[in-house]
Formats: C-alpha cells, sequence, structure tokens
C-alpha cells in the first residue's frame, strides 16, 4: 500500500491498523517512496538473507571518514593546482 506523507499524517491510526494485519505501508513524498513502514515481526530483505547464509554482516565496522580539506578557495581551484 503506498501513502503520501499528507495522506499518512491525517490518517495514522488506520495505517498504523494495516501494518499491524501485517501489511507493508510505503510513504511517498511527490510520488517517490521515501520509507516503509512494516510489522514489526517482519524479517528485512537483509535479515532474510542472512538467516539463509546468503549474506554475512561485516567482519569490522567501517572506517571512519577522513577529516575535510581546509581550503581558502572554491574546490575546482584545489583540482586545477593538483592537475598542473
Amino acid at each position: 500500500m503506498n501513502v503520501g506523507v499528507r495522506e499518512l499524517r491525517n490518517g495514522l491510526s488506520r495505517h498504523l491498523a494495516e501494518v499491524r494485519a501485517g501489511h507493508t505501508v510505503t510513504v511517498t513524498d511527490h510520488g517517490q517512496p521515501i520509507a516503509r513502514i512494516v510489522p514489526v515481526g517482519r524479517l528485512t530483505r537483509l535479515e532474510q538473507l542472512q538467516a539463509e547464509g546468503k549474506v554475512r554482516p561485516p567482519r569490522r565496522p567501517k572506517k571512519p571518514a577522513p577529516r575535510p580539506v581546509a581550503t581558502d578557495g572554491p574546490v575546482s581551484e584545489l583540482i586545477a593546482d593538483q592537475r598542473r
């Protein structure tokens, strides 16, 4: 079931009743899907794949992103400097 943000807000109890009944509600914003509300007991697709042994969780956590580069000008100037 697809539901827009405004409709979800106006009929939240009704839509949550649908989820309690086992249905999945896809929330859309201007026609584009942005979220899914699924029953708590249902496994996500990733959890299903893990249970089937088709995928496994990472062995170690993801590395943090590097620190941003400090600059006084636009990025295009940094790129131009590196190309010289």
